[in-house]
């Protein structure tokens, strides 16, 4: 599959908490935790399990940066 989006990420799935309608994916991407919100549904689709390697794809119209007072 080949996408536009050019922030793509290498990582692996280390939990999924299921909801009623949305699946939290907890990720490690290189030591770096990332978290992702989908739905049940996709998450059931693609297989997504601990364990599993994903690709995590970002992509955002803003991003917001803070700096120390």
């Amino acid at each position: 599959m080949k996408i536009s989006a050019r922030n793509q990420l290498p990582a692996k799935v280390t939990a999924v908490t299921e909801g009623p309608a949305t699946a939290v994916v907890e990720l490690d991407c290189n030591g770096l935790r990332l978290v992702a919100s989908i739905t049940v549904e996709a998450a059931r689709e693609l297989g997504i399990a601990e364990g599993r390697e994903v690709t995590a794809i970002v992509k955002a119209s803003d991003v917001i940066l803070g700096v120390a007072d």
